[in-house]
């Protein structure tokens, strides 16, 4: 794992002749011991003592912890449901108790071993849930693709052993939350290259030619070795993390998180098999989701813009609820967008593709109370809302405190976008994720997003007095066109007064207004 966190795959690397840049630094903690087992009601704490002591030995450094150690979840709750370890690595990374604020959490799904696997069963992952602590609100749960589906090798070859899936799909080491109820976390959130299993059609095995180039631990013996499934994966989306951390390294942890789940999409085989090749389908998308998360992040197009895709960036805080008198009144966020109207307005119905991704770190509620309840868990909600085409800028606050005010997970409201996740499927978790297509000129007007607040614990548990605590949230805005000769970034980076640029080929768009309104009232 160390190996593909320092260089990701030596596959290729060894080969060429260039120079390898390597601008992270790599440190261990040992959360094992030398014989026996810890206790698993010491998890948590143990979780909480190594991040600690890295913190202690290093205190400075924007810091990303990979855990590929899970557990069979062994709580008396639903599946999916926070317990202790969970809970704990949430309160690490909301920093609840501490002004520390640079903790980013990857955690592997857990493995299907290939003796488990059943190479009869087309969706045997969903009968092996994410372990304990993969249902972390905060932390990033990585699972598998399988990358490989040549076999070459003739000693295999010779005894009749064959792929068990094809190439980009879901690898048959993933695990997923496919049996969790529909109010729990997208698990996986993504999918890193975690290698295939062979068959002879009796017995599974892992294969080496499937798997990735790394380093050994034991270089005395052999300086190279191979490494597959969420191991490998979580080890690559620490990769990842790392170089998005090296090359901006003043933003937020909740941007790192919601540039790789941004940047991340689904192969057709995935949308094929998981989907049924229908994404207009909701209940198929979130099949999909429950298998594959959002798909496999492309470290490219999370640094870097093009010319006819730009990713515009949002780094706030918004004060969800505040005390007025005896009643409890909501604020929400504002934020006009830099909108290229010219450029749509040229590319008439030519295609695009609007995405948004919107990332932020909850308390876990305290008590075993909060863990039975999203609302009680978790300490607010967020969701986003896009001004529609049709509506002027005071129709759609009136939507927005519409929306807050009825908190349905069921609310139909008029509005003519036909998202392709829906509100349903993303508005879960600490991470929501979304995209339309469509014309360009249908999105000409679409130039506001609001931020709003549901209910949390900070709210309905007044007692503990957190009612005026404030939240941080990355938002993350993205324009995408076929249409190469169109320059979207060039037309939206005239627009950005002098001094509002914060990283390259990152736009901060914080013009942000923020308005505060009570239960019942309309703008």
């Amino acid at each position: 794992m160390a190996g593909i966190a320092i260089y990701n795959s030596l596959n290729e690397k060894i080969h060429d002749n260039f120079k390898v840049d390597i601008n992270h630094n790599l440190e261990s903690i040992k959360i094992l011991p030398n014989m026996g087992e810890n206790n698993p009601e010491f998890y948590g704490d143990i979780t909480q003592q190594s991040v600690a002591k890295a913190e202690i030995e290093n205190p400075s450094g924007n810091r990303i912890f990979c855990m590929a150690i899970t557990a069979p979840q062994i709580s008396l709750l639903k599946e999916g449901s926070p317990t202790s370890w969970s809970s704990v690595i949430d309160k690490i990374t909301s920093n609840a108790d501490e002004d520390n604020d640079n903790k980013l959490f990857l955690i592997s799904a857990g493995n299907i071993t290939p003796n488990e696997f059943d190479i009869h069963n087309q969706d045997c992952n969903a009968n092996f849930p994410i372990e304990d602590p993969g249902q972390s609100w905060n932390a990033i749960t990585i699972g598998a693709y399988a990358g490989i589906d040549e076999l070459t090798d003739k000693y295999y070859l010779e005894r009749n052993y064959r792929n068990v899936v094809n190439k980009d799909d879901l690898s048959p080491y993933s695990r997923c939350s496919k049996q969790w109820e529909s109010n729990l976390p997208i698990k996986p959130e993504v999918l890193f290259f975690g290698g295939n299993i062979i068959t002879n059609g009796n017995d599974n095995s892992d294969c080496e030619e499937f798997s990735l180039l790394t380093t050994s631990n034991n270089i005395a013996s052999n300086m190279f070795s191979t490494i597959n499934a969420t191991s490998s994966a979580t080890a690559q989306a620490s990769y990842m993390s790392a170089k998005i951390y090296s090359t901006y390294p003043n933003i937020w942890p909740e941007t790192i998180r919601a540039l790789i789940i941004h940047s991340a999409s689904w192969t057709d085989v995935m949308i094929e098999k998981y989907s049924y090749g229908n994404l207009k389908n909701k209940g198929n998308v979130n099949n999909l989701l429950r298998h594959c998360g959002y798909g496999i992040p492309d470290l490219s197009k999370a640094i870097q813009c093009a010319e006819n895709s730009v990713n515009l960036i949002i780094e706030e805080r918004i004060t969800p609820y505040y005390k007025e008198k005896n009643s409890y009144k909501t604020n929400m966020n504002y934020h006009k967008l830099p909108w290229p109207k010219s450029e749509l307005e040229k590319l008439n119905d030519k295609d695009i593709k609007i995405k948004i991704t919107l990332s932020y770190f909850i308390e876990p509620g305290p008590g075993q109370i909060g863990k039975t309840n999203k609302y009680r868990y978790q300490s607010c909600g967020l969701r986003f809302a896009i001004k529609d085409k049709y509506e002027s800028d005071i129709e759609f606050k009136k939507r927005i405190n519409e929306l807050s005010r009825n908190e349905d997970p069921n609310y139909i409201n008029s509005i003519s976008q036909k998202w392709v996740i829906g509100k349903n499927n993303r508005d879960v978790g600490s991470i929501h994720s979304d995209y339309l297509e469509g014309g360009a000129i249908e999105f000409k007007e679409m130039d506001k997003i609001a931020i709003y607040p549901v209910t949390g614990w900070w709210k309905t548990r007044t007692n503990l007095k957190k009612f005026d605590n404030s939240i941080r949230y990355s938002l993350i805005v993205s324009l995408e066109t076929p249409e190469t000769e169109t320059n979207l970034y060039t037309s939206i980076i005239n627009q950005i007064p002098s001094g509002k640029t914060i990283i390259s080929n990152t736009i901060d768009t914080s013009n942000k207004e923020t308005i505060n309104f009570e239960q019942g009232e309309l703008f």
